[in-house]
């Protein structure tokens, strides 16, 4: 069994004449992101490897949550979870550590809750409902998925455990 922690990107700025990319995270970002980070630590959601996009507000995210988790945790970056399809960010976490039991990757909407969608055939009947609604920044999707291997991750393997949005914290 294996555990797949979704985390879209904090909430990001907007400043003018800087490309998608490139864009910082905000001031509710800079808040959001440690908030999610000790909630992971606080509910034992360690991963013990981390998928983080290429983009600036993704790396920011994750400078942020990795101090506020009980260990360090060893992570990659990966160009191709930007703004991708669910299907590249498939791809992305059927490449990750084999040894990794809980993979924390780090990306963008619409692509997040859609993998999510497509992987969690079944699950919490709240956080289902919840996800359908929308999946904010620094939204946090935990999908227990019935394999052994990261190369086995497919859609309708999983179940929703849980959703957590940094609005439920407060």
């Amino acid at each position: 069994m294996k555990q797949l922690l979704l985390l879209r990107h904090a909430k990001s700025a907007w400043p003018d004449g800087v490309p998608d990319h490139d864009r910082p995270l905000a001031d509710r970002g800079r808040r959001d992101a440690p908030r999610m980070g000790a909630y992971m630590a606080e509910t034992g959601l360690q991963p013990d490897f981390a998928l983080i996009s290429s983009a600036r507000r993704t790396q920011e995210t994750w400078a942020l949550v990795e101090p506020a988790l009980v260990k360090p945790c060893p992570s990659r970056t990966v160009p191709s979870i930007y703004e991708a399809e669910p299907q590249a960010i498939l791809t992305a976490i059927r490449g990750a550590p084999e040894e990794s039991e809980k993979l924390l990757v780090i990306g963008h909407n619409p692509g997040f809750e859609d993998l999510a969608k497509l992987l969690a055939a079944t699950g919490d009947a709240d956080a289902i409902s919840r996800l359908g609604e929308k999946y904010p920044t620094a939204g946090l999707a935990v999908i227990a998925l019935d394999i052994e291997l990261w190369a086995e991750a497919a859609p309708g393997r999983g179940r929703l455990e849980s959703f957590v949005t940094p609005k439920a914290l407060r």
